[in-house]
């Protein structure tokens, strides 16, 4: 199959496509016919060299975890699932390829009527969103405040925010405040002032702030929301130094995030748009466009 990886850290020109062998589906997994990628900053991190010392590699290395696909293969101890079944979910591994392997509970059945790259792009987003609201503790008649919140995980963080009863309040850049208030999002834009431009909003302050951005706003956020405890990030390398809590890495299932998106698509209750897709071998062009930070949604992959 093909399949894009790199030999070498360095910068999104070390990625290419290559033929690999095709990976199966073990006991307790499938194997899906990829037909979208998801693009995360995690990746380019990794490829960077950046996390080297933390994730160290064997080169090559395929990156890569969001896939959405058709079932092509079902190993023994796999239920609720069938050959030509449409899924959307996390990789074992490897996902910037024409085929991946998913294990049980790391997958949810596709809407039918959403398209692939908007399936691909909701995995990361929907499981980071979910689980950092949880570990806030965000309910209905609280404040909130998503700092990032035009990404993939912060328009998923205000969408579920909101479904939970809270007023939301989201910073991104100018052009991104209409898409905000069609969702029912208050916008403000990031940056210095952010603290009067909230309580022009918010009087009292917040109740609880999730910083998805990691570009130095916890201070602000801190300020606003009456102290640490009521602030977490995944994002921002120096939460420890602030004394804010970090969520990172992913559930051990994260099929209850999976189908409560789907379920919510489904009552077209929930969007997460793409912001652009590239064929599998301008994967340097996506990293490239995923380093700027400047879109709205997700970035795709598609074989």
């Amino acid at each position: 199959m093909k399949a894009v990886q790199f030999g070498e850290y360095g910068d999104p020109d070390v990625l290419y496509v290559a033929e690999v062998p095709e990976p199966h589906a073990g006991a307790g997994q499938i194997r899906v016919v990829v037909r979208a990628i998801g693009v995360n900053p995690w990746e380019w991190k990794v490829r960077s060299g950046a996390l080297r010392e933390f994730m160290p590699l064997t080169l090559p290395s395929i990156p890569g975890s969001e896939v959405a696909g058709v079932v092509d293969e079902i190993g023994d101890g796999i239920t609720g699932v069938s050959v030509g079944d449409e899924v959307f979910g996390f990789a074992t591994r490897d996902a910037y390829a024409e085929y991946a392997v998913m294990a049980q509970d790391m997958f949810a059945h596709k809407p039918p009527a959403l398209p692939w790259p908007e399936a691909a792009a909701l995995p990361t987003a929907a499981e980071t969103a979910l689980r950092a609201l949880d570990a806030l503790g965000v309910t209905g008649g609280q404040t909130v405040l998503v700092n990032g919140a035009a990404g993939g995980v912060g328009l998923a963080a205000v969408q579920f925010a909101a479904l939970r009863g809270a007023t939301v309040i989201g910073t991104a850049s100018e052009p991104n405040h209409d898409f905000l208030r069609s969702l029912g999002i208050a916008p403000v834009t990031y940056g210095e002032g952010l603290v009067e431009r909230v309580r022009e909003i918010a009087p009292t302050g917040l109740d609880r702030a999730l910083d998805v951005a990691g570009k130095g706003g916890l201070p602000d956020l801190i300020e606003l929301a009456h102290g640490t405890d009521n602030v977490l990030t995944i994002a921002d390398p120096d939460a420890e130094k602030y004394g804010v809590r970090c969520s990172s890495g992913r559930s051990k299932n994260p099929f209850p995030a999976l189908d409560q998106v789907a379920r919510l698509i489904e009552q077209d209750a929930f969007t997460l748009p793409v912001a652009e897709t590239f064929p599998l071998a301008q994967a340097p062009t996506a990293h490239r466009r995923s380093q700027s930070a400047h879109f709205r949604g997700k970035l795709i992959l598609l074989p």
